[in-house]
């Protein structure tokens, strides 16, 4: 997730389309609920379709400050539905059709509901004609994301709830789709996204950039970078595609510490299985255009150009939090504890300190400068967080991976290196909750006790006995 301080009107009318291949529907019809449930998140989502497939065709007057395009969705019910709701803030909704007929829309502040003439089931259609000026989203722990304004164009960033600052989805970490993204800019603007470019194309004084993502992603992992950055495209030694968007200020800096992408990704791979994307990259802009460093998929956003550490971190991530995606916002420490974990095997590896040493110090309270900050580590069990505005706090990301390396004192680390590269294979592309991750330690590893890593390390209140 984020990782602080070291993630005209004629230009924006817009069509969403969620595709309907069967529609029908009966009394038994239901509409879906207004979001999927989640402990910290409850309205984000929805319960009754799946997606599969987006399509977002957007254009962007940087000057207006105005956003438009088309955008399609590809779906399937879950069961009859009379109406569907779509996570969407700021923009206006102009028109919205079904399978290419006319539907009632409704508006919250949020939520777009959609009800079709007639209940649809199967795989689906709707399109949605929507214009404005996208907003930025302040999260619970004030941190912004959506739609960020720069100085030469704009960042949009979706963890956990942005997306809908900038197009209608099924905003939830539990519903994955693939996406092919366009987006029209004034020419000598660059537009970087997820996964690989599909051409670009020049049109007067405008050019439409194209970007395909052909594996699942979460709505929240969705990038749109639009500025006058360097662009490059390198290949690793095994041939994956690399492709870096760094902003002329930090050029110099950036170009050197991203030429560093191969070898991280090259351990990366013996440490945690096969990347399981099928490019890689990073975009970096200038510190005051994020006030973070996310993993948005296959392309991690820097404010700034990245420590190594941070790169690793970002970089893990792309198994950890993208491949193998929470189910809930609650299982928040399966993305960061595993993430900053392999910080400390970078660190373990190349002159830094050992894991045991990091461990150690957190442990005695001497590891951060900040005295406020070491206390806060035994504030509240990584994996449960008090509410929305602690799943980016202290205990998610350290403890969080204090609780592997107990995993890693326990079983040694044969058990445990294996035990990594299972979870992301067995994961891969989908989602898993804590849940989930505590019986597979439990299968990978019979005859262990895990009881009091669980109940003292993962679940448990303060400071647990030292080991």
């Amino acid at each position: 997730m984020r990782f602080h301080g070291s993630c005209s009107r004629g230009v924006v009318a817009a069509l969403l389309v969620v595709s309907v291949v069967a529609c029908g529907g009966g009394s038994g019809a239901s509409a879906g609920g207004s979001g999927v449930g989640d402990p910290y998140f409850p309205e984000a989502g929805n319960s009754g379709y799946d997606v599969g497939h987006y399509a977002l065709d957007l254009a962007y007057d940087t000057r207006a400050h105005r956003l438009g395009g088309t955008a399609t969705i590809t779906a399937r019910a879950r069961e009859d539905l009379s109406a569907l709701n779509l996570d969407l803030e700021g923009l206006e909704v102009e028109e919205v059709t079904v399978d290419g007929v006319a539907a009632r829309w409704s508006r919250t502040e949020r939520e777009l509901t959609v009800r079709p003439r007639e209940a649809v089931e199967g795989t689906f259609r709707v399109a949605v004609r929507y214009a404005g000026a996208p907003v930025t989203v302040t999260d619970p722990d004030g941190s912004e994301e959506g739609w960020l304004r720069t100085a030469d164009g704009a960042l949009a960033l979706g963890e956990p709830v942005g997306a809908r600052a900038w197009f209608p989805g099924n905003h939830h970490p539990s519903d994955k789709a693939t996406y092919a993204v366009a987006v029209t800019v004034p020419s000598g603007l660059r537009v970087v996204s997820n996964g690989e470019p599909a051409g670009q194309e020049r049109k007067g004084s405008r050019t439409t950039y194209r970007w395909r993502t052909g594996e699942p992603m979460a709505s929240y992992l969705a990038m749109l970078a639009i500025g006058r950055y360097e662009v490059r495209r390198t290949v690793t030694a095994g041939g994956l595609p690399v492709y870096t968007a760094v902003d002329p200020e930090q050029a110099g800096a950036g170009r050197a510490v991203l030429a560093r992408i191969p070898e991280v990704l090259e351990w990366a791979e013996r440490t945690f299985g096969p990347y399981p994307f099928s490019s890689a990259g990073a975009v970096v802009e200038r510190p005051g255009d994020a006030g973070y460093a996310l993993e948005t998929q296959s392309r991690p956003v820097f404010p700034g150009a990245p420590d190594m550490v941070l790169l690793v971190h970002e970089i893990a991530h792309q198994w950890y939090g993208d491949s193998v995606s929470p189910r809930t916002w609650r299982d928040m420490w399966l993305n960061e504890g595993f993430a900053t974990y392999a910080q400390w095997l970078w660190q373990e590896e190349h002159g830094g300190d050992s894991a045991q040493r990091i461990f150690d110090l957190l442990y005695a309270g001497s590891y951060f400068p900040d005295a406020g900050t070491n206390e806060a580590l035994w504030s509240f069990p990584p994996a449960e967080p008090p509410g929305a505005a602690d799943i980016s706090a202290t205990p998610v990301y350290w403890r969080g991976a204090m609780v592997l390396h107990r995993i890693r004192q326990t079983v040694g680390d044969d058990s445990f290196f294996a035990l990594l590269r299972g979870w992301a294979r067995k994961h891969r592309h989908g989602n898993a909750s804590t849940g989930d991750f505590t019986a597979y330690a439990e299968r990978s590893a019979p005859g262990e006790d895990f009881t009091g890593i669980w109940e003292d390390w993962l679940y448990g209140e303060g400071r647990p006995e030292r080991p």
